[in-house]
């Protein structure tokens, strides 16, 4: 087996190139069988072996810079750089990251969980290259998803501006989690389908040079006629246009064909593109069939088959609860439409959009115009619903600001991953909106602690007609309780009380609520009465219940699974600060100010003490030794 022998890529490049096909049927057999252990990326990895092989024995990794947009499809890269025997901790606490990390790796030379980036980061490594005198190559690989985001775009127009040189790997496996949508996408579509276009080229351009030359009217009309049939053809003209070489496109699982295309791009002059067919979960059948429920697979994954292992009686997930609500509101009032930034069916939309096609809009990776699409919506008296997931509403800021919140539009934002994400990590810990949305005017922020309060504060936002709101809700299952038939409408910056007592009071904030249980029965047994409170509300707060808990001094511990920095814990500080109330026992508990890497959301949560015997012990502190009671 040659995958044992590597550890580097200067032992990649001694096998013999007709060899490399089998190498990468090793690969795609030990990705197969290592994720069905750990779970991660299975569907894209796969697509990207001939690929990632291509580019590490024909270039020189890490003098060579490869940066991976988005990184779900390093894998190969990690296996090929020494890391084959860590995969057994894959996405695990302290274990092997799932996207390209710094610090396992001089080739990981960019960090990335969010796509769309690897141009402006390549076209900031080219300008440095260029500006210290050095000559290496700049290799950013792109999926065809990726693409249609506006930072991308953006990033295209500098480089093919600058002329700087840097091959673009432009990945084309038709889809990214959701399947692709958008005009991008189709063109992409008609260029797979014109393959002849440069022979066509080359037998018209061998045509035009037999012609005696009449003189520069003829010339520049033979210029036309070119530049019409490449709009003819449809050839990659978009990318000509903006200042690029462009080569393909070129089958991507074609060792030969891929190398020989690799070898001519490094050859041109400025920034090439080199357009790549691959296909996603190629070489497993069942990733190939269901290419966008195994994008990602669970731990105990079950080999030959499209479904993970599921555990019996488990909870619905809270999409699922999102979509069928949504569909409920739906159903009730034309108004209401649907809007996902690529992520349908990560969202729970998908039965949505097959109810609703009119009234649902994915509009591909695109952050940015999905909130203020939605704010349009919203101008024109509908009822626009976003869903998005915490760390990509952080790509809309100025949006949710300028569009959104400025002008005190109707929008509900379903923010989904709010918390911890657990094996995705720190590019995805969706931990910071409260402390980035509580800062925005007119924004109301609310948290569930089920999922049958979830389906009420939905109904809640789809009723509030004062500006924008926004329900966070975590990754996974909910808790399994019961679900109320009808739907009601929560008052407005008001909490629950779901446990009397004087000695303190627990202020959870959505998932923190059933650990506050815990804490209070487990101070019970110690003679402390803990009054535990279901915040719901981030902003605005209950003022009524926090000026009560100040006559009644009794001593505060807010719990929230966001930054401390900024977060619910800060507000009810700010509240007593701005009531120029002194002397208030007030203590938060919340994420610290660092990132917190990949691993189980347990694990997460027991690294920043986000855990019944820490909030049992803080709050045992804060308890004042005479109000105890036995």
């Amino acid at each position: 087996m040659h995958l044992e022998q590597i550890k580097s890529p200067e032992q990649l490049k001694k096998i013999p190139v007709q060899e490399l096909p089998r190498l990468a049927e090793e690969i795609r057999q030990f990705l197969i069988e290592s994720l069905s252990v750990t779970g991660g990326h299975l569907g894209s990895n796969l697509g990207v072996v001939e690929l990632t092989l291509a580019l590490h024995y024909l270039f020189d990794s890490p003098r060579d810079r490869f940066i991976w947009d988005v990184g779900h499809q390093a894998y190969v890269h990690k296996i090929l750089t020494g890391r084959r025997g860590q995969f057994e901790t894959l996405r695990q606490y302290k274990g092997l990251c799932g996207f390209p990390k710094m610090r396992e790796s001089e080739h990981d030379v960019w960090e990335t969980g969010h796509s769309s980036t690897s141009l402006s980061a390549a076209m900031g490594m080219a300008a440095a290259r260029d500006l210290k005198g050095e000559n290496h190559r700049v290799i950013p690989i792109i999926g065809d998803g990726a693409l249609t985001g506006g930072m991308a775009l953006e990033a295209l127009n500098h480089i093919g501006n600058e002329q700087k040189k840097i091959m673009v790997i432009l990945n084309d496996n038709e889809m990214s989690i959701s399947p692709n949508v958008g005009a991008i996408h189709n063109y992409l579509g008609k260029l797979r389908t014109h393959r002849h276009y440069h022979k066509i080229k080359d037998e018209v351009e061998f045509f035009l040079k037999k012609i005696p030359t009449v003189g520069g009217a003829f010339a520049s009309a033979a210029e036309r006629i070119k530049d019409s049939l490449k709009y003819l053809v449809v050839s990659g003209v978009l990318f000509e246009k903006l200042g690029f070489t462009y080569l393909g496109p070129v089958n991507g699982h074609n060792l030969v064909e891929l190398m020989e295309c690799l070898r001519q791009a490094d050859k041109a002059e400025g920034p090439v593109l080199v357009h790549v067919i691959t296909q996603k979960g190629k070489g497993y059948l069942p990733a190939e069939e269901h290419a966008e429920n195994l994008h990602g697979v669970t731990k105990g994954y079950k080999l030959e088959s499209s479904k993970g292992v599921k555990k019996p009686n488990t909870p619905v997930k809270y999409p699922k609860v999102f979509g069928d609500t949504l569909i409920q509101l739906a159903e009730e009032d034309p108004r209401v439409v649907g809007i996902t930034p690529a992520m349908l069916s990560g969202s729970g939309m998908n039965e949505f959009a097959a109810r609703f096609p009119d009234r649902c809009f994915d509009v591909g990776i695109a952050e940015q115009h999905a909130a203020t699409f939605s704010a349009g919506l919203a101008t024109q008296g509908m009822k626009p619903v976003l869903a998005i997931y915490s760390t990509f509403l952080q790509r809309g800021y100025d949006q949710l600001i300028h569009d959104i919140a400025r002008q005190n539009l109707n929008v509900l934002l379903a923010v989904d991953r709010a918390g911890f994400v657990g094996a995705d990590g720190e590019t995805h810990q969706g931990v910071y909106d409260i402390a980035y949305m509580r800062c925005v005017p007119n924004m109301v922020i609310m948290m569930p602690k089920d999922e049958n309060e979830f389906r009420h504060m939905l109904y809640t936002g789809y009723r509030y007609d004062k500006g924008p709101i926004a329900v966070r809700f975590p990754r996974g299952t909910g808790l399994g309780v019961e679900m109320d038939e009808e739907l009601k409408e929560l008052p407005i910056g008001k909490s629950e009380v779901l446990r009397e007592g004087r000695d303190v009071a627990l202020l959870a904030f959505g998932t923190m609520v059933p650990l506050a249980l815990q804490a209070a029965d487990q101070l019970a047994r110690e003679g402390v009465k803990a009054k535990v409170v279901n915040a719901r509300f981030a902003k605005p707060l209950d003022s009524e219940l926090l000026d009560r808990l100040c006559e009644e001094e009794t001593p505060i511990l807010t719990i929230e699974e966001g930054s401390a920095i900024g977060g619910f814990g800060s507000a009810v500080l700010e509240y007593y600060a701005e009531q120029e109330v002194y002397g208030m026992q007030v203590k938060t508990l919340g994420v610290p100010d660092y990132f917190v890497e990949h691993g189980s959301v347990n694990d997460q949560r027991q690294e920043v003490g986000l855990t019944v015997d820490n909030i049992t012990g803080i709050a045992r502190k804060m308890a004042p030794r005479q109000r105890r009671r036995a």
